[in-house]
């Protein structure tokens, strides 16, 4: 057996009965993360892990995987998961009770609240985690036999804007292009999408056609994030005005004739009403320049390069959809496609960039309140045609509400239950806090997890219902491009969790349904939920995955990553898989519709008590609220502390410095957060990750921050232009304490919790100094201490071992003269400290061994930033050769912006970002393929 690792310990228990052998082959299976749907290599240890690699036969990916995806094999162990289905005691306490019982107490809950209260007192807030067949069979259950439609899903806060305005211009949710058309475009242009970081295998496609192929890359985003390192131009908009700037695009075009008005004309309805509109928002483009905040030149760059190159894709992401004003955003896009027709052919076309690994999966099936099954919507015949083919007798017949309606109509007393699956509402919902105190209110409150603990679980959930993990669920998931790709078992289900499709299913025929829920796999709900899409549609409706519909189990477990539509007869090399190449709308008279935006105005307006906007968004390598990812050693240490983002002039007026601290308030809810100071930040905003929750920092949940404000069509919230304020907090002592199992800091104490190698890691600010923590330092470590105190210097350092291995350390040290962290955590690493590592440790001198490569830049490799450093000057004076000599950068690429800027900091001109990368081989098709460079 292999030495332990962290997690294995406890995955043991997976196995150890029947252990097989650890020469298991790789499973083919599909990344958990966003919404670019990479295929993997799981090649299961026999203990309960797995290594895993890019699938260099998937078309997403051609064997690329990103840092986080890097890492899973990181995330499997069994520390964190919930094992078994729990019940809340009249204590407060939660006592572990068997399958059965749970199941009764769900299903006869539910009846008995729908019986007093009326169907729409119940609710489900499901999840872009889970797979087709978990959403279908939920939907099912919920839309068609209890008779509501609050359904709806965490997808509603990342492309519900999109779905609104694919529906408005095109008659439905269809996204047009795939990712062959990143390949073949000429000209590419991110909106609000940091893709460097958020879908970096994307951008790394994308930047190898700009390397090969020569062209052109804009961001519009009012940050300059690491996307923008490798744009052509860089268009930091004022936030809030992406309406304005495509509309002055669609006049600029239409005055310099510029519009394919064959196409107007042929497929499309409501173009001068729409023109008139952008006239009147952005009449020229001095106008457009001035409205956005942009210098004029730069309008005029983008607005020539658009005029110029057919080959347009335009991408998007949550810096359009996540807006009050997110669909209209959407639709000025897609109007400036329409009327130039930019849409349906190979390297053209609006796109949007989905942020989970099944959003589109659970669009399919109909996830959000305001949808039924395969693309239908709630019209007379669509509702009967679903409940036909469901046999359903209390299908819903309206709309639901929408996710913050959701959680508003929890507070208000008029939904009395709810099961949430598979996400964490308490931490990524506007107003958390708000959220958190309505679940309380519950007359019965279901949570369907894998993991324990979570700030949702935390706010009082009935009934825990142990659900199984990535890697242990078997079913599909669809990517960006529409493509269906299988997500595969490949180890056994921990403890006694349960698909969720199997937990929803046993629900129902507890309420009577049996004869309409007898699935016994996954294959048989996938074949049901094709049947569907076909039923009734002769061409009708443009989600079709007819031709699957009497696939085998044999067939279904052994499918290929497969792009829809694909009706019945079809297969998949039959024909190019892009929509509207020659129109053919899914409208009435099948022509798309142009729609008219309002002027874009801000919805709740800054004042002298919030002064600032607050934009929120993700880092590099980590996903929501950390659940899976802040399980990775590697993932945590780029970005270890949650923080706030801050332009040098904001800073200096309100006595910032970076590396202090802040207290984010809004209307709704305060943060305190570590401050970056960002000469890429605009003037007036902050930035803040919402990654954060109560379980893994003090005082970091952005979600508090976030004003409740959505789409009037989409219902998405806008987490991007929150009004603010900004404030120094002082703390006199910084520090660390790392120990081999978490551990929970004093009161009074700001924290951080960080997973490390072989240890837990907790970052720590406070006011109390040496003698305090000296106190604290044996309920933290134990009584058996060698410790190290200078009262006068403000220093206090403490250690613990155990048979030589060092089991814990807390440094306490003054603001100034903080202690880091960086080498001290690498003595965890090791089984026994050498007598000189042992002497040094609380001194604070350097000794043989006690080093570290500096924080990491690139999470691939684990390699720091002082290694990099000692790189360059010993020669490497490109990101290529630092990939050469280090590997970093090589992978997926989103560390090289940092490669160019230590680079730049050497003096030395760093290479293109594509340097790092070998050029692309090409397949038959001359599709340009990712060459795989995974660990």
């Amino acid at each position: 057996m292999p030495a332990p690792r962290r997690g294995h310990i406890e995955t043991l228990q997976r196995t150890a009965m029947n252990a097989p052998s650890p020469e298991l082959p790789a499973v083919r299976t599909t990344c958990p993360y966003c919404g670019v749907g990479c295929g993997l290599l799981a090649r299961p240890d026999g203990y309960g892990g797995a290594a895993i690699t890019g699938d260099p036969a998937h078309p997403a990916n051609f064997g690329r995987i990103c840092s986080k995806g890097s890492a899973l094999g990181e995330t499997l162990g069994l520390t964190e998961r919930l094992l078994h289905p729990m019940l809340r005691q009249a204590d407060g306490s939660l006592a572990r009770v068997d399958w059965p019982d749970a199941l009764d107490r769900v299903a006869t809950g539910f009846e008995r609240i729908r019986a007093r209260h009326g169907p729409d007192a119940l609710a489900f807030y499901l999840s872009g985690q889970l797979l087709t067949e978990d959403y279908y069979v939920a939907n099912k259950l919920m839309k068609g036999f209890l008779g509501s439609s609050n359904v709806d899903t965490n997808s509603r806060l990342c492309m519900a804007s999109s779905v609104a305005g694919h529906i408005r211009a095109f008659g439905a949710d269809t996204v047009p292009g795939t990712y062959e058309d990143l390949d073949h475009a000429d000209l590419l242009v991110l909106v609000g999408s940091n893709t460097a970081w958020c879908h970096p295998v994307l951008f790394q496609r994308m930047v190898e056609n700009k390397r090969v192929r020569g062209a052109k890359i804009v961001v519009i985003d009012p940050r300059r994030t690491a996307t923008a390192e490798d744009a052509d131009l860089h268009l930091a908009i004022a936030p809030g005005m992406d309406v304005a700037l495509f509309c002055g695009l669609l006049v600029y075009l239409a005055d310099l004739c510029a519009l394919d008005y064959r196409h107007i004309d042929a497929h499309t309805k409501g173009f001068e009403n729409t023109l008139a509109q952008a006239r009147a928002i952005a009449p020229d483009l001095a106008s457009t320049a001035r409205v956005t905040r942009l210098p004029r030149a730069d309008v005029g760059r983008f607005f020539d390069l658009f005029r110029a190159t057919p080959n347009t894709v335009t991408c998007f992401s949550q810096g359009v959809n996540q807006s009050a004003q997110g669909t209209d955003k959407v639709n000025a896009i897609i109007n400036c496609h329409l009327a130039s027709g930019r849409i349906g052919r190979r390297g053209q076309g609006p796109f949007s960039l989905t942020g989970q690994p099944n959003a589109m999966g659970g669009r399919e099936v109909g996830g959000l309140a305001n949808q039924l099954a395969a693309h239908m919507r709630f019209t007379p015949a669509d509702i009967e045609r679903v409940r036909r083919f469901w046999n359903a007798p209390g299908m819903a017949v309206r709309e639901g509400a929408k996710a913050v309606q959701m959680f508003e109509a929890i507070a208000r007393g008029r939904i009395k239950a709810l099961w949430v699956m598979a996400t964490n509402p308490a931490v990524s919902l506007p107003r958390a806090r708000h959220v958190r105190e309505a679940l309380k209110t519950l007359d019965l409150f279901v949570v369907s997890e894998n993991v324990r603990c979570n700030d949702t679980v935390g706010a009082g959930a009935h009934v825990l219902l142990p659900a199984a993990a990535w890697g242990e669920k078997d079913g599909t998931v669809t990517n960006s491009e529409r493509r269906i790709s299988r997500q595969r078992r490949f180890l056994p289900a921990a403890g006694e969790a349960k698909p969720d499709w199997w937990i929803v299913t046993q629900v129902a025929r507890r309420m009577g349904f049996a004869e309409q829920f007898p699935y016994d796999c996954a294959a048989e709900i996938f074949r049901e939920h094709a049947a569907l899409s076909a039923f009734e549609n002769d061409g009708r409706r443009d989600f079709d995955i007819g031709t699957l519909a009497t696939i085998s189990d044999e067939s279904f477990d052994a499918l290929d990553p497969v792009q829809w539509p694909l009706r019945a007869g079809e297969t998949p090399q039959e024909k190019d898989r892009r929509f509207f190449m020659d129109g053919g709308f899914y409208t009435a008279d099948h022509r798309a519709r142009f729609i008219a935006p309002e002027p874009p105005a801000a919805r709740v307006p800054t004042s002298r008590q919030f002064p600032f906007r607050l934009n929120t968004g993700r880092v590099r390598d980590q996903w929501h609220t950390m659940t899976r990812s802040g399980l990775s050693a590697r993932l945590g240490t780029h970005t270890p502390e949650p923080f706030v983002e801050v332009h040098p002039a904001d800073a200096k007026a309100l006595d910032l410095a970076d590396g202090d601290f802040a207290k984010v308030a809004t209307r709704w809810g305060s943060c305190v957060l570590k401050v970056a100071v960002n000469e890429w930040q605009r003037r007036g905003c902050l930035f803040a990750p919402i990654h954060w929750s109560d379980a893994t920092a003090s005082t970091a949940r952005v979600g508090d921050l976030v004003m409740p404000e959505t789409d009037r069509y989409s219902g998405q919230p806008d987490a991007k232009a929150t009004p603010a304020s900004i404030a120094p907090v002082r703390f006199a002592f910084r520090g660390f304490a790392l120990t081999r199992r978490p551990i929970s800091p004093p009161p009074d104490t700001w924290w951080a919790r960080v997973a490390l190698a072989r240890a837990s890691g907790l970052l720590l600010a406070t006011n109390e100094g040496p003698e305090v923590w000296r106190g604290h330092a044996p309920q933290m470590l134990g009584t058996e201490l060698a410790e190290y105190i200078d009262q006068e210097r403000g220093i206090y350092r403490a250690a613990s071992f155990a048979a030589g291995e060092l089991t814990g350390c807390l440094f306490i040290g003054a603001a100034e003269t903080a202690p880091q962290w960086d080498a001290v955590k690498t003595l965890f690493a090791v089984e026994t400290l050498t007598d000189e590592a042992r002497r040094v440790l609380l001194s604070g001198r350097s000794a043989d061994g006690f080093v570290s490569g500096g924080q990491i830049v690139c999470a691939c490799f684990s390699v720091g930033m002082a290694t990099i450093r000692a790189a360059i000057q010993a020669g490497a004076a490109s990101a290529q050769a630092i990939g050469e000599a280090l590997r970093a950068g090589t992978n997926c690429g989103s560390c090289l912006p940092e490669l160019k800027r230590l680079l730049a900091d050497t003096g030395l001109a760093a290479n293109s970002a594509a340097t790092a990368l070998q050029p692309p081989a090409r397949v038959s098709n001359d599709r340009a393929r990712m060459p795989s460079a995974t660990p």
